[in-house]
């Protein structure tokens, strides 16, 4: 489990194709991999990738074909920035929402407006997303944890302060850019809940 409070921006070092997936290499800057080991979960992008291959200022990861169809990975490039977070250890504090780093779709950058400071964000998302997002609730956006600040018939806005603009791979990221969306876990608990009438199966 990730919190969505993305740690440092890294880029990605090389990407080496292997019978059909392929061995993801990210150079890190403030990441601390002294506390990665190998088998250990990193947040690439908001895309949970086990490490395998760990070294001072650097990790690799392979990404099987599955993640490169469904998530903005398939279409990195060599020098390209990415979100990084290790995972969430017992007593580190919570503070975004909780992050699995499972991507439920792509979406896309719609717009940016200048808002005081910070600026505006719209994003498009697929409809069938769309029933998952509430006003207020949260979202995670290429593994930044947000929280929904307008929504419409295609998609919702999010508020972005200067730090996490800065901070963040949303200092390169323009319209039409493409993104990895996932979903607050508690909305799949609801909706399963409520498909059920609350009914819990026991042995």
């Amino acid at each position: 489990m990730f919190t969505g409070i993305v740690t440092d921006v890294g880029r990605i070092a090389a990407l080496e194709p292997r019978a059909g997936d392929v061995r993801l290499a990210v150079a890190v800057d403030r990441l601390d991999l002294s506390r990665v080991a190998i088998g250990d979960s990193i947040a690439v992008g908001g895309v949970c990738l086990t490490a395998v291959e760990v070294a001072p200022d650097r990790f690799a990861a392979d990404v099987s074909p599955e993640t490169l169809a469904r998530t903005t990975i398939g279409s990195l490039a060599v020098g390209d920035p990415v979100n990084l977070e290790p995972a969430l250890r017992v007593g580190d504090p919570l503070g975004g929402h909780l992050v699995s780093g499972h991507v439920d779709a792509v979406g896309r950058v719609r717009a940016i407006t200048d808002e005081g400071r910070g600026q505006r964000w719209w994003f498009d998302a697929p409809p069938a997303l769309l029933r998952y997002v509430a006003w207020k609730g949260s979202i995670a956006v290429d593994g930044v944890s947000l929280t929904i600040a307008a929504l419409d018939d295609a998609g919702f806005a999010v508020a972005l302060i200067p730090h996490t603009i800065a901070a963040t791979t949303f200092h390169v990221r323009r319209a039409g850019d493409p993104v990895n969306l996932e979903i607050d876990t508690v909305a799949r608990y609801v909706e399963r809940l409520l498909a059920t009438g609350g009914a819990v199966a026991a042995r």
